[in-house]
Order: C-alpha cells, then sequence, then structure tokens
C-alpha cells in the first residue's frame, strides 16, 4: 500500500516529465507525448489530496496561507517558464480551496454559494488546468469518501479531459488518430484514480514528515526556476 506521501512525490515525478517535454523536447515526438500524458496524473491527484487535506488539516486558514504565498512565490518562475501571463496550478488549487470554503460555510444548493462557486471556477480559466481541476474538486468534495462516487469522478474526469484532447488533436490530425490521441491522453488520470482507489493506505508517511510537507511546497517554483536556467544555458 501507498502512503499520500509516496503518491504525492510519483505526481511531482510526472509533472516534473511534463514540464521537461513542454520546454525541452520536440512537439510531436513520441517521447515528448509519452512525458506529456504521464504528466496529467499529478493535476487531478492533488484535487484529491486538497480535499482530503481540507478536511483533515489542524488549521484551514494556514493551510490556504501557503498554498497563496507560494502561488505568488511561483508565478514569476511559471511565466517565464511557459511564457504565458496565466495563473500557475498552485494559484489553481489556491482557488479550488476557496471554493471548499464557500462549500463548507453556504449550503452547495443556496444562490449564494452557487454563485460564488461559479465566480471561483470561471477564474480558474485563466489558469494552468483551466476549469478541470475547479471541477474536479467539487466533485471530489461531493464524493466524501465513498470508493463508488470517487471512481465516477474519476471516469468523468477522464472522459472529458480525453474529449477536450480530441478536439485539439483534430486541428492536426484526421478523426480517428485524434481520437486515439485523446483517450492515450487520459491515461494519467486513469493511473491516480487506480492508485487512490486501490492502492492507498490514507496514511502519511512515517517518516521526514515535516520535510515532505515543506518540499510539495518548495518544488513547484524551484524546479521551474531550475528549468528556465537550463533553458536558456542551451540556448
Amino acid at each position: 500500500m501507498l502512503s499520500r506521501d509516496t503518491i504525492k512525490y510519483l505526481a511531482i515525478l510526472a509533472m516534473l516529465l511534463n514540464h521537461i517535454a513542454n520546454l525541452f523536447l520536440t512537439p510531436g515526438t513520441l517521447l515528448c507525448e509519452i512525458f506529456l500524458d504521464i504528466g496529467y496524473f499529478t493535476a487531478i491527484t492533488m484535487c484529491y489530496f486538497l480535499v482530503e487535506g481540507f478536511h483533515f488539516t489542524h488549521s484551514k486558514r494556514k493551510y490556504g496561507q501557503r498554498l497563496l504565498l507560494f502561488a505568488i512565490l511561483s508565478q514569476v518562475p511559471f511565466m517565464l517558464a511557459f511564457h504565458t501571463p496565466t495563473g500557475n496550478m498552485l494559484l489553481t488549487l489556491f482557488l479550488c480551496f476557496l471554493i471548499l470554503v464557500c462549500m463548507e460555510r453556504l449550503p452547495f444548493a443556496s444562490v449564494r454559494c452557487r454563485i460564488e462557486i461559479t465566480g471561483l471556477v470561471l477564474l480558474s480559466c485563466f489558469c494552468d488546468w483551466a476549469g478541470f481541476a475547479a471541477l474536479f474538486t467539487v466533485l471530489f468534495a461531493q464524493a466524501g469518501q465513498d470508493r463508488k462516487r470517487i471512481g465516477k469522478v474519476y471516469l468523468l474526469g477522464y472522459v472529458l479531459f480525453a474529449f477536450a484532447n480530441t478536439l485539439e488533436y483534430l486541428e492536426q490530425y484526421s478523426l480517428f488518430p485524434a481520437l486515439l490521441h485523446g483517450l492515450i491522453s487520459g491515461f494519467g488520470i486513469l493511473c491516480s484514480g487506480i492508485l487512490i482507489l486501490f492502492f492507498y493506505n490514507h496514511k502519511r508517511s512515517e517518516h521526514l514528515r515535516e520535510f515532505s510537507r515543506w518540499f510539495f511546497y518548495l518544488f513547484y517554483p524551484l524546479h521551474l526556476l531550475v528549468l528556465c536556467v537550463i533553458r536558456y544555458a542551451i540556448k
């Protein structure tokens, strides 16, 4: 069985491969596609752990403050790495955190809750994993600890993500190759679901707990800076 920290380290590795593909590999090549698709494991995994962490953290205020702090620290490295004005993934997760705050404080069916969540989802569309991460967060929060409902969230996430990617691939390929690429692109999401549903022990690692907590936050901006330096050095 795998601990929460172990799965998070796998998610970090998958993200790193995705970013290496985006920054250094030739688009359309087999290795690039493999690295990109592996990287899609990360976002939905972090959304799941965000929901779980929100309910078990000792201080939701400090949890949110950490996300916001490192989202701010990560924005310039993210923009330098990907040449985009959109928000980074930690900013996306912070908006997802605010969605969870709304769902906790207000009845989900209330008009005010729906309006606030809709506003946060729209804001997330200007960030990494536009819209998808916010949707995953809402669905995981509603699923709770029900394994069947969590499985349905993963299945829906796979279908929506594969469909969205198929539409993008249609700009390059005919229908069948585009559909095949789209279906394969969701492989990382399926792997996340398999690990969470069948191999996750719902515990933290017994070793280096404090180190792991801060490593997960620090790695994001630092690895972007390192990749930027490497890219500019190569050029």
